[in-house]
């Protein structure tokens, strides 16, 4: 095989420190196009960005140098600080320190998608923490509940 090939998918889940209600629907949009453009930026592919006041999801399409580590790092970093200095009521504004990775197979990204366009209308049912739970046990992720959230 002459060249290398890739098709790398991420779903990357995230919450606002103390999962802080910081993301008012009156701001959501700028903050998920905002995410878009530092993916775009490092030569990611934004899917679909979304969540609510408290959280987000992120479905990128990444090239294989970049780690879902580092992805994580890009988005909360860059998005950080321009919610600092785009927000001022937000000063205090913070994500927690840790993150979710999982990946997706082509044949699962529009359903993902799907869900992450619904999250205002799914989380009038279910919870962050219900939600995150079910994900890592769907994916078999062995946790310490003590260190689950922060």
């Amino acid at each position: 095989m002459g060249n290398s090939f890739a098709s790398l998918h991420y779903h990357i889940v995230f919450s606002t420190k103390r999962r802080r209600p910081w993301i008012a629907a009156a701001i959501e949009e700028r903050v998920w196009a905002y995410l878009g453009g530092i993916a775009r930026e490092n030569k990611m592919m934004p899917v679909q960005i979304g969540g609510v006041d408290d959280h987000i999801h992120a479905l990128i399409g990444a090239p294989p140098v970049l780690a879902p580590s580092r992805i994580a790092q890009l988005l909360k970093g860059g998005s950080s600080r321009w919610i600092h200095a785009e927000f001022s009521a937000l000063a205090e504004f913070a994500w927690q320190d840790g993150y979710s990775a999982f990946a997706v197979s082509k044949s699962a990204i529009p359903a993902i998608a799907r869900y992450i366009k619904g999250q205002r209308e799914h989380h009038r049912k279910t919870t962050f923490t219900q939600e995150y739970l079910a994900f890592l046990a769907r994916h078999e992720i062995v946790y310490d509940e003590r260190y689950v959230f922060d």
